[in-house]
């Protein structure tokens, strides 16, 4: 069985989706629904980007992770209009 693993990164993206999803809705029950459906998904490996990375849309996001034998590694969560190739290639490695 696979492990899932947030990276500090990905856990700060998923605060900051539900705090703002929280205050336009003016729910925090609307903004943790959105947030567990959005954490909850899989994608499609995009090479592009790093060789070990993969990406699935949900609403205006992309989850980015990687995933081996044993864990299942959430890198980052990014609003979709944002230049994915610059803030791969500005973020250096992730760890």
């Amino acid at each position: 069985m696979r492990r899932l693993v947030y990276l500090s990164s990905a856990r700060q993206d998923f605060r900051d989706i539900l705090r703002y999803i929280t205050v336009e809705s003016g729910n925090r029950g609307v903004g943790r629904a959105f947030v567990d459906k959005l954490s909850g998904t899989l994608g499609r490996a995009r090479p592009e980007l790093r060789p070990d990375i993969r990406g699935f849309p949900f609403r205006g996001y992309v989850i980015f992770f990687r995933c081996d034998a044993e864990t299942f590694e959430v890198v980052n969560v990014l609003e979709r209009h944002r230049d994915m190739d610059g803030y791969f290639e500005d973020a250096g490695p992730t760890n």
